[in-house]
């Protein structure tokens, strides 16, 4: 039996391959080492492994003073979606977001990732906004669990 482990990124092997997945589901903004090492100080990054093999990661942005919510994200390789996973992951996050007292949980989804705003939607998250990045054509839409 397979068994899927959700464990905080921490360290370069593990943040380079949480950067992995992250640039493989977001291509239109790609992260750097250094950009991933920066995020980790800030958010709580996380990693989906299956058997030794790297399926997903996770964001957790914590609220702050401007924005109330929290912000949970769950990415998982495409090769291996449809399997539960993005759901455990996506619940390990919605626990981290409890944890940090947040009133209101937000994502952050490519729009061109329709499986994505599908897995969202399918748990209650509602639009609410959509936006380019400087020089990108595909916006990310934000979602509000309603």
């Amino acid at each position: 039996m397979q068994t899927l482990m959700i464990q905080q990124a921490v360290g370069d092997a593990m943040l380079a391959d949480w950067r992995h997945v992250h640039n493989t589901i977001i291509p239109t903004d790609p992260l750097s080492l250094d950009q991933v090492r920066e995020r980790s100080g800030r958010y709580h990054l996380e990693l989906a492994v299956l058997d030794g093999v790297v399926v997903g990661c996770s964001t957790v942005r914590p609220p702050g003073a401007e924005e109330p919510a929290a912000t949970v994200i769950a990415r998982i390789l495409p090769e291996y979606r449809r399997r539960g996973f993005g759901t455990l992951l996506y619940e390990s996050g919605l626990a981290r977001a409890g944890e940090l007292g947040a009133p209101a949980v937000e994502t952050i989804v490519l729009a061109g990732n329709t499986e994505g705003l599908r897995f969202a939607e399918a748990r209650g998250f509602v639009e609410v906004e959509r936006y380019l990045l400087d020089g990108d054509t595909i916006p990310f839409v934000t979602l509000r669990l309603g």
